[in-house]
């Protein structure tokens, strides 16, 4: 898939790997804006803008995007991904300041007047809550017909969430930026936790990681640090999630996802099931339904030994897998 990419993100460990993953496949990745999730927008941005330097990407503009959710409030802190991913994002070691600044706008802003100029162009790869959607979308209505696809890591269907036990982050972060999202008729491809919670980084992988010379693996291993540990099981096993770069690599390749299902979906906003996502698979539907809407596709299932291979080989250096 060669279209150009705008990146909705919170970086982050695995949105930063996510990031790198783009970079490493040649991607056109020709905007980014942070989002409130993982960490506050603005922080958020200045960690995708060292992403960016560590990639020899200093050309793409980094815009700061929502720091509130749709209606308005402030993300309570208990919501906070900080005690994953470290005080700054990126296990409390993301380093001196980036070169350069956010540019004036807000994410929001800048996906509509891209859409505007692209019109039927660009691929959106959301990695956070929809806010920054959602908002583009209060400001454009026409978007949907104007982007080509819209990748979103987030939500859980069967698989338990890891903020509630139905919920994943960034569903739960903005229940009503998602709904309003997901009513909207976007060209969506959801990839939700019960496809990229398999994408687990084991002690071998991690282990190739930090015995790498090279200035890309050396300022992963400090970044990753706190969030493995975080995920270190009680008997000392290493492992850490990256779930946001399978939703990368089905953005550039979507046959690495392996199971799809064309499913209308809508995300509950209230009560103990706040940010769930919802489907109905009744072969004959009575009683209580969902609200209708334009299906989306989820996938269910991904090549994610695949993705973690190329994602090994694009921070370490050498040949990747590439049969999918």
């Amino acid at each position: 898939m060669d279209s150009p990419i705008v990146v909705h993100t919170d970086p982050g460990l695995d949105d930063a790997l996510a990031l790198l993953y783009l970079f490493a496949a040649g991607a056109d990745v020709v905007a980014v804006g942070s989002v409130h999730g993982n960490l506050p927008a603005e922080p958020a941005a200045h960690n995708a803008l060292r992403v960016l330097e560590l990639a020899g990407r200093g050309d793409v503009p980094v815009a700061v995007g929502a720091d509130r959710l749709r209606d308005g409030s402030s993300p309570p802190p208990e919501l906070s991904g900080l005690v994953v991913h470290g005080p700054d994002g990126l296990g409390g070691r993301c380093g001196p300041p980036p070169l350069r600044r956010p540019v004036d706008g807000s994410a929001a802003e800048q996906l509509v007047r891209l859409a505007r100029a692209r019109p039927g162009e660009l691929t959106v790869l959301e990695l956070g809550p929809l806010t920054n959607l959602a908002l583009a979308l209060d400001l454009e209505p026409r978007l949907p017909a104007l982007l080509r696809r819209v990748v979103w890591m987030g939500g859980s269907l069967a698989t338990p969430g890891d903020v509630t036990p139905f919920a994943d982050a960034n569903a739960f972060h903005d229940p009503e930026a998602a709904e309003h999202v997901l009513a909207a008729g976007f060209p969506l491809t959801v990839v939700p936790v019960d496809a990229t919670a398999p994408a687990t980084a084991d002690e071998r992988w991690l282990t190739a990681v930090e015995t790498a010379p090279g200035p890309v693996a050396r300022r992963v291993t400090a970044w990753m640090g706190h969030y493995v540990h975080t995920q270190t099981t009680e008997d000392g096993e290493r492992r850490c999630r990256l779930d946001d770069v399978v939703a990368a690599a089905i953005a550039l390749e979507p046959d690495l996802a392996l199971v799809t299902e064309r499913l209308e979906v809508t995300c509950e906003t209230a009560g103990h099931c706040r940010g769930r996502l919802l489907t109905d698979r009744r072969a004959i539907r009575f009683g209580v339904t969902l609200p209708p809407r334009r299906p989306v596709d989820v996938v269910l299932t991904a090549r994610t030994d695949v993705v973690l291979d190329r994602l090994l080989r694009a921070v370490v250096g050498g040949p990747a897998r590439s049969s999918v």
